[in-house]
């Protein structure tokens, strides 16, 4: 059991810390563009992502395979950015995006996953199941995540309710500065 909470408290801290400015910017632009009745539809986007991180996770710890980190670092701020930009993009197309998040947040989860997978490679022994390890870390992943989410939808009910910002304003808005944090974010970590 403490093995477990070990990594629960792992996977919480490696999305809510300062240092994960670049997890929390990438949910902010996954649920931009959903409203904060669609808490439904965000929780299972956010369990996609969590899915396609364990997956990218459990296969480097088994060392299926191996991509440089500098790679990683370099991609990460990528899917971002895509993200974002696609938002900005098809402001338009509210279902269709809506829709294609889920598949981003699955495959973007991939690549996310692979973020922490040198770090856990080490942290867990040879001879240890990752099983432990794996699910302690993704329940925490997600229960971080689902905080964040919380945040920004009581935010977001905030500031359509009692300050009436229009949806598209805010779509627009808050996909354009994440958008420029995370081209920052990308061009500081060319791996070239």
């Amino acid at each position: 059991m403490q093995d477990f909470l070990f990594y629960l408290n792992l996977g919480w801290e490696h999305i809510i810390s300062l240092d994960a400015l670049d997890h929390q910017l990438f949910v902010l632009a996954l649920i931009a563009v959903y409203s904060y009745t669609d808490w439904k539809k965000i929780l299972v986007l956010v369990t996609a992502f969590t899915i396609g991180h364990s997956i990218t996770l459990a296969l480097s710890i088994l060392d299926v395979f191996r991509v440089p980190s500098a790679w990683v670092e370099f991609l990460i701020p990528l899917t971002i950015v895509i993200t974002s930009l696609d938002n900005i993009l098809m402001k338009n197309k509210k279902q269709t995006l809506m829709r294609a998040n889920y598949y981003l947040a699955l495959i973007f989860g991939l690549i996310h996953g692979m973020g922490f997978a040198n770090t856990a490679r080490v942290m867990i022994a040879k001879s240890q199941s990752i099983a432990i390890p794996l699910l302690g870390f993704n329940i925490g992943l997600e229960l971080g995540q689902i905080v964040i989410v919380s945040a920004i939808l009581i935010l977001l009910f905030i500031l359509l309710s009692v300050f009436k910002v229009n949806k598209k304003d805010w779509v627009l808005f808050v996909s354009s500065g994440v958008f420029a944090l995370a081209l920052k974010m990308t061009l500081e970590r060319l791996p070239f």
